[in-house]
């Protein structure tokens, strides 16, 4: 399965990139879980409020898509994890991650700066290779995005990392 065997309402919306057969492991082997990520997709409106309240702990994009999913029975979680160095054990806890349910592992990263998602890659990583998780999904606004937000309706408002212009 690959991303274009996804619901056409979730490709018509979304863009999804897809690596080493997740999209196919999450939909056979974890029915709920997906079904509950393509519901949670289908539901969500992005919306002109959401987009031009100024940021903070966590955004209202974030926690709508958050809100849905901790109704389903996800959960933030974190991961006690330790490295041992010539028999000495170092705590190394991973950072929380936004939403998990029965492995599958979903981050919300809405306004974030790349910093965020190599840590998010790299503590994904090491958990699938320690067995802990099985999926990984990180929801993010694409590049794309802000274009459009230029030229539909911002003219100069508050960015939370400063002020956005429209290019003209």
């Amino acid at each position: 399965m690959s991303t274009e065997n996804l619901p056409h309402e979730i490709i018509d919306r979304y863009e999804v990139h897809e690596y080493r057969h997740a999209i196919a492991i999450l939909n056979i082997d974890f029915t709920v879980e997906y079904n509950e990520v393509i519901e949670m997709l289908n539901a969500f409106t992005l919306r002109k409020s959401a987009i031009i309240t100024p940021g903070g702990r966590k955004s209202p994009i974030s926690g709508a898509l958050d809100s849905y999913l901790y109704e389903k029975g996800w959960t933030e979680k974190m991961f006690e994890t330790q490295l041992i160095i010539d028999g000495e054990k170092h705590d190394t806890p991973t950072h929380k991650i936004d939403c998990y349910k029965n492995r599958i592992a979903l981050d919300i990263e809405w306004n974030n700066k790349d910093p965020f998602y190599d840590r998010d890659l790299n503590n994904y990583r090491l958990l699938h290779e320690r067995g802990a998780i099985s999926v990984a999904i990180i929801i993010t606004r694409c590049s794309k995005l802000q274009d459009i937000f230029n030229r539909r309706f911002l003219r100069s408002l508050y960015h939370p990392y400063g002020q956005i212009n429209p290019a003209h």
